[in-house]
Protein backbone atom coordinates (compact mmCIF):
# COMPACT_ATOMS: atom_id res chain seq x y z
CA UNK A 1 0.00 0.00 0.00
CA UNK A 2 1.24 3.45 -0.80
CA UNK A 3 2.67 5.85 1.93
CA UNK A 4 0.47 8.26 2.39
CA UNK A 5 1.76 11.76 3.12
CA UNK A 6 1.67 12.28 6.75
CA UNK A 7 3.68 8.43 6.93
CA UNK A 8 6.45 10.27 4.61
CA UNK A 9 6.38 13.43 6.86
CA UNK A 10 6.32 11.05 9.84
CA UNK A 11 9.25 8.62 8.84
CA UNK A 12 11.70 11.70 7.89
CA UNK A 13 11.15 14.07 10.74
CA UNK A 14 11.72 10.73 12.79
CA UNK A 15 15.25 11.02 10.99
CA UNK A 16 15.58 14.21 11.57
CA UNK A 17 15.09 13.80 15.47
CA UNK A 18 17.39 10.62 15.55
CA UNK A 19 20.05 12.37 14.29
CA UNK A 20 19.89 15.86 16.12
CA UNK A 21 20.15 13.25 18.94
CA UNK A 22 23.42 12.13 17.92
CA UNK A 23 24.43 15.92 17.65
CA UNK A 24 24.02 15.81 13.82
CA UNK A 25 23.09 19.41 12.24
CA UNK A 26 20.22 18.39 9.80
CA UNK A 27 16.99 20.13 8.59
CA UNK A 28 14.43 19.10 5.54
CA UNK A 29 14.00 21.31 2.81
CA UNK A 30 12.72 22.21 -0.67
CA UNK A 31 9.46 20.36 -1.24
CA UNK A 32 8.49 19.14 2.22
CA UNK A 33 9.69 22.29 3.93
CA UNK A 34 7.12 24.34 1.32
CA UNK A 35 4.44 22.06 2.41
CA UNK A 36 5.26 22.86 5.96
CA UNK A 37 5.43 26.45 5.41
CA UNK A 38 1.80 26.33 3.46
CA UNK A 39 2.67 27.24 -0.08
CA UNK A 40 2.24 23.61 -1.85
CA UNK A 41 0.47 20.90 -1.07
CA UNK A 42 2.34 17.69 -1.55
CA UNK A 43 5.67 16.05 -2.75
CA UNK A 44 6.80 12.87 -3.37
CA UNK A 45 10.34 12.96 -2.56
CA UNK A 46 12.65 14.34 0.46
CA UNK A 47 15.27 16.67 0.44
CA UNK A 48 17.52 16.94 3.21
CA UNK A 49 20.30 19.25 4.37
CA UNK A 50 23.58 17.54 6.31
CA UNK A 51 25.90 18.94 7.71
CA UNK A 52 29.31 17.73 5.84
CA UNK A 53 31.06 16.61 8.72
CA UNK A 54 28.44 14.98 10.21
CA UNK A 55 28.34 12.49 7.06
CA UNK A 56 29.90 9.55 8.55
CA UNK A 57 27.13 9.59 11.20
CA UNK A 58 24.00 10.03 9.60
CA UNK A 59 24.89 7.33 7.16
CA UNK A 60 25.37 5.36 9.67
CA UNK A 61 21.78 6.02 10.82
CA UNK A 62 20.09 5.33 7.71
CA UNK A 63 21.99 2.07 7.40
CA UNK A 64 19.52 1.02 10.47
CA UNK A 65 16.41 3.04 9.25
CA UNK A 66 13.95 0.87 8.62
CA UNK A 67 11.17 1.50 6.49
CA UNK A 68 7.77 -1.39 6.02
CA UNK A 69 10.64 -3.53 7.27
CA UNK A 70 13.27 -2.47 4.15
CA UNK A 71 16.56 -0.84 4.77
CA UNK A 72 17.97 1.85 2.21
CA UNK A 73 20.14 2.00 -0.44
CA UNK A 74 22.12 4.31 -2.90
CA UNK A 75 19.98 5.25 -5.74
CA UNK A 76 21.38 4.99 -9.11
CA UNK A 77 24.94 4.48 -10.34
CA UNK A 78 25.40 8.36 -10.52
CA UNK A 79 24.96 8.86 -7.26
CA UNK A 80 28.15 10.36 -5.02
CA UNK A 81 28.86 8.60 -1.66
CA UNK A 82 27.26 10.71 1.71
CA UNK A 83 31.18 11.83 2.05
CA UNK A 84 32.12 14.95 3.58
CA UNK A 85 34.68 15.73 0.89
CA UNK A 86 32.09 15.51 -1.86
CA UNK A 87 29.01 17.37 0.38
CA UNK A 88 31.21 19.80 0.84
CA UNK A 89 31.98 20.69 -2.82
CA UNK A 90 28.13 20.77 -3.87
CA UNK A 91 27.16 17.32 -4.68
CA UNK A 92 24.27 15.34 -3.66
CA UNK A 93 23.46 11.37 -1.98
CA UNK A 94 20.68 10.01 -3.30
CA UNK A 95 18.43 7.35 -0.99
CA UNK A 96 15.52 4.83 -1.54
CA UNK A 97 13.52 2.80 0.46
CA UNK A 98 12.30 -0.37 -2.00
CA UNK A 99 9.23 -1.37 0.13
CA UNK A 100 6.82 -3.09 -2.25
CA UNK A 101 4.47 -0.61 -3.10
CA UNK A 102 5.47 2.19 -0.39
CA UNK A 103 8.88 3.26 -2.29
CA UNK A 104 10.62 6.43 -0.57
CA UNK A 105 13.21 9.10 -1.88
CA UNK A 106 15.83 10.93 0.02
CA UNK A 107 18.33 13.18 -1.58
CA UNK A 108 20.82 14.82 1.21
CA UNK A 109 22.60 17.89 0.29
CA UNK A 110 25.60 19.44 2.56
CA UNK A 111 25.20 22.72 0.74
CA UNK A 112 22.41 24.42 -0.41
CA UNK A 113 22.18 25.27 -3.95
CA UNK A 114 22.49 29.03 -4.46
CA UNK A 115 22.59 29.54 -0.45
CA UNK A 116 23.85 32.95 0.20
CA UNK A 117 24.51 32.13 3.93
CA UNK A 118 25.18 28.96 5.85
CA UNK A 119 21.63 26.87 6.20
CA UNK A 120 22.65 25.87 9.68
CA UNK A 121 21.85 29.18 10.93
CA UNK A 122 18.28 29.50 9.33
CA UNK A 123 16.62 26.13 10.82
CA UNK A 124 12.98 26.33 12.06
CA UNK A 125 11.84 23.05 13.52
CA UNK A 126 12.18 20.49 11.38
CA UNK A 127 13.01 22.46 8.49
CA UNK A 128 15.23 24.60 6.39
CA UNK A 129 14.75 28.37 6.99
CA UNK A 130 12.37 30.46 4.37
CA UNK A 131 15.63 32.05 3.41
CA UNK A 132 17.34 28.66 2.61
CA UNK A 133 14.37 26.82 1.08
CA UNK A 134 13.62 30.05 -1.65
CA UNK A 135 17.33 30.14 -2.53
CA UNK A 136 17.11 26.60 -3.10
CA UNK A 137 14.10 26.92 -5.81
CA UNK A 138 15.49 28.98 -8.10
CA UNK A 139 16.19 26.25 -10.33
CA UNK A 140 15.31 25.78 -14.01
CA UNK A 141 12.00 24.56 -13.62
CA UNK A 142 9.01 26.67 -14.11
CA UNK A 143 6.97 25.09 -11.68
CA UNK A 144 9.16 26.24 -8.30
CA UNK A 145 9.28 29.86 -9.07
CA UNK A 146 5.15 30.13 -7.45
CA UNK A 147 7.06 28.77 -4.37
CA UNK A 148 9.63 31.23 -4.34
CA UNK A 149 7.26 34.72 -4.59
CA UNK A 150 5.22 32.67 -1.92
CA UNK A 151 8.28 32.22 0.75
CA UNK A 152 9.34 35.76 -0.38
CA UNK A 153 5.79 37.21 0.67
CA UNK A 154 5.81 35.58 3.89
CA UNK A 155 9.20 36.96 4.81
CA UNK A 156 8.24 40.39 3.89
CA UNK A 157 4.65 39.72 6.13
CA UNK A 158 7.15 38.44 8.98
CA UNK A 159 9.30 41.55 8.17
CA UNK A 160 11.95 39.68 7.12
CA UNK A 161 13.42 41.89 4.26
CA UNK A 162 15.33 39.37 3.01
CA UNK A 163 11.96 38.49 1.08
CA UNK A 164 12.80 41.20 -1.57
CA UNK A 165 15.04 39.01 -2.78
CA UNK A 166 12.58 36.15 -3.64
CA UNK A 167 9.40 37.75 -5.26
CA UNK A 168 9.32 37.18 -8.99
CA UNK A 169 4.94 37.93 -9.30
CA UNK A 170 5.46 41.61 -11.07
CA UNK A 171 2.56 42.63 -9.38
CA UNK A 172 3.10 41.84 -6.08
CA UNK A 173 6.80 43.35 -6.50
CA UNK A 174 4.45 46.89 -7.22
CA UNK A 175 2.21 46.22 -4.29
CA UNK A 176 5.14 45.98 -1.99
CA UNK A 177 7.06 48.61 -3.82
CA UNK A 178 4.12 51.12 -2.70
CA UNK A 179 3.91 50.00 1.12
CA UNK A 180 7.65 48.73 2.04
CA UNK A 181 10.73 50.11 2.29
CA UNK A 182 13.63 48.44 0.60
CA UNK A 183 17.21 48.31 2.30
CA UNK A 184 20.52 49.79 0.50
CA UNK A 185 22.14 46.60 0.58
CA UNK A 186 19.32 44.43 -0.98
CA UNK A 187 19.07 47.48 -3.95
CA UNK A 188 22.53 46.78 -4.64
CA UNK A 189 22.07 42.63 -4.70
CA UNK A 190 19.08 42.75 -6.55
CA UNK A 191 18.96 46.09 -8.97
CA UNK A 192 15.42 45.61 -10.55
CA UNK A 193 14.10 46.21 -6.90
CA UNK A 194 14.54 49.84 -7.85
CA UNK A 195 12.16 49.57 -11.04
CA UNK A 196 9.38 48.09 -8.75
CA UNK A 197 9.31 51.09 -5.92
CA UNK A 198 9.67 53.46 -8.16
CA UNK A 199 7.01 51.36 -10.49
CA UNK A 200 8.59 51.80 -13.60
CA UNK A 201 7.43 50.45 -16.62
CA UNK A 202 10.69 48.64 -17.47
CA UNK A 203 9.74 46.33 -14.71
CA UNK A 204 8.23 43.24 -16.85
CA UNK A 205 10.73 42.72 -19.25
CA UNK A 206 13.72 43.17 -16.61
CA UNK A 207 11.95 40.97 -14.60
CA UNK A 208 11.11 38.20 -17.54
CA UNK A 209 15.17 38.13 -17.64
CA UNK A 210 15.88 38.17 -14.32
CA UNK A 211 14.12 34.64 -13.92
CA UNK A 212 15.67 33.12 -17.09
CA UNK A 213 18.73 34.07 -16.13
CA UNK A 214 18.63 32.33 -12.83
CA UNK A 215 17.34 29.28 -15.47
CA UNK A 216 20.74 29.79 -17.16
CA UNK A 217 22.60 29.59 -14.34
CA UNK A 218 21.22 26.31 -13.29
CA UNK A 219 21.53 24.71 -16.49
CA UNK A 220 25.22 25.91 -16.41
CA UNK A 221 25.66 24.53 -12.98
CA UNK A 222 24.20 21.13 -13.86
CA UNK A 223 25.89 20.76 -17.12
CA UNK A 224 29.52 20.89 -14.76
CA UNK A 225 29.06 18.34 -12.67
CA UNK A 226 26.86 16.34 -15.32
CA UNK A 227 30.38 16.16 -17.22
CA UNK A 228 31.96 15.33 -13.95
CA UNK A 229 30.28 12.46 -12.86
CA UNK A 230 30.72 10.87 -16.36
CA UNK A 231 33.78 8.92 -15.15
CA UNK A 232 32.24 7.92 -12.10
CA UNK A 233 29.37 6.28 -13.43
CA UNK A 234 31.41 4.24 -15.14
CA UNK A 235 33.73 3.01 -12.47
CA UNK A 236 30.53 2.39 -10.72
CA UNK A 237 28.94 0.10 -12.97
CA UNK A 238 32.04 -1.59 -13.55
CA UNK A 239 32.29 -2.10 -9.67
CA UNK A 240 29.60 -4.13 -9.86
CA UNK A 241 27.44 -3.80 -6.50
CA UNK A 242 26.32 -7.04 -5.07
CA UNK A 243 22.69 -7.23 -5.19
CA UNK A 244 21.51 -6.57 -1.82
CA UNK A 245 24.30 -5.45 -0.31
CA UNK A 246 24.46 -3.68 3.38
CA UNK A 247 24.42 -0.04 2.52
CA UNK A 248 27.86 -0.02 4.24
CA UNK A 249 29.30 -2.02 1.62
CA UNK A 250 27.59 -0.22 -1.18
CA UNK A 251 29.34 2.87 0.72
CA UNK A 252 32.53 1.20 0.75
CA UNK A 253 32.41 1.17 -3.04
CA UNK A 254 31.67 3.95 -3.98
CA UNK A 255 34.34 6.02 -2.24
CA UNK A 256 36.87 3.72 -3.46
CA UNK A 257 35.36 4.73 -7.15
CA UNK A 258 34.89 8.34 -6.41
CA UNK A 259 38.48 8.54 -5.09
CA UNK A 260 39.91 7.91 -8.35
CA UNK A 261 37.17 9.06 -10.63
CA UNK A 262 35.02 11.97 -8.97
CA UNK A 263 36.39 15.36 -8.20
CA UNK A 264 35.18 16.86 -5.01
CA UNK A 265 34.50 20.16 -6.48
CA UNK A 266 33.52 20.56 -9.85
CA UNK A 267 31.97 24.08 -9.52
CA UNK A 268 35.13 25.48 -8.04
CA UNK A 269 37.76 23.30 -10.65
CA UNK A 270 35.79 25.14 -13.29
CA UNK A 271 35.48 29.20 -11.74
CA UNK A 272 32.24 30.68 -10.58
CA UNK A 273 32.54 33.37 -12.56
CA UNK A 274 33.41 31.75 -15.98
CA UNK A 275 30.12 30.51 -15.55
CA UNK A 276 28.45 33.20 -14.12
CA UNK A 277 29.25 34.53 -17.52
CA UNK A 278 28.29 32.20 -19.60
CA UNK A 279 25.40 32.37 -18.14
CA UNK A 280 24.95 35.59 -19.23
CA UNK A 281 26.27 35.12 -23.13
CA UNK A 282 23.38 32.38 -23.38
CA UNK A 283 21.05 34.41 -21.86
CA UNK A 284 22.00 37.54 -24.43
CA UNK A 285 20.81 36.03 -27.07
CA UNK A 286 16.75 35.47 -26.14
CA UNK A 287 16.06 39.03 -24.04
CA UNK A 288 16.45 42.84 -24.41
CA UNK A 289 19.59 43.29 -24.17
CA UNK A 290 18.97 47.07 -22.06
CA UNK A 291 17.30 44.69 -19.62
CA UNK A 292 20.85 42.65 -18.72
CA UNK A 293 21.74 45.99 -16.77
CA UNK A 294 19.25 44.83 -14.06
CA UNK A 295 20.82 41.73 -13.40
CA UNK A 296 21.17 40.36 -9.62
CA UNK A 297 24.50 40.05 -8.23
CA UNK A 298 25.25 36.50 -7.56
CA UNK A 299 28.83 35.19 -7.22
CA UNK A 300 28.23 35.22 -3.37
CA UNK A 301 25.24 32.50 -3.90
CA UNK A 302 27.77 29.96 -5.32
CA UNK A 303 30.60 30.82 -2.94
CA UNK A 304 29.13 28.87 -0.21
CA UNK A 305 31.24 25.67 0.38
CA UNK A 306 33.33 26.16 -2.87
CA UNK A 307 36.11 27.28 -0.84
Amino acid sequence: MPLSYAEREQFYEGLVVRARRQGIACAITSGMACVAYGVAQATQDCDLLCAPDAAGKFLSLLGEASLHGQLPSYRGHLTPPLDARWLRGGWTSHFVWEAEGAEAYLDIFGVAPRGSSPWEMEIQGFYAGPHTVAEMKRTNRGKDWPFVTALGAQMLEAKDARGWLHIYDENLLRTFGEVSPVPAELLKRRPILELAVANDSRLHAALHTEVQFWHELDRARLRIYEKAVRPYLTAVKKAQVPAGAALATQHEIRVRCAENHLPTNPLHDYGIEQMIAEAREALGEMVQPSTLAWLPYVCEQFRVGTA
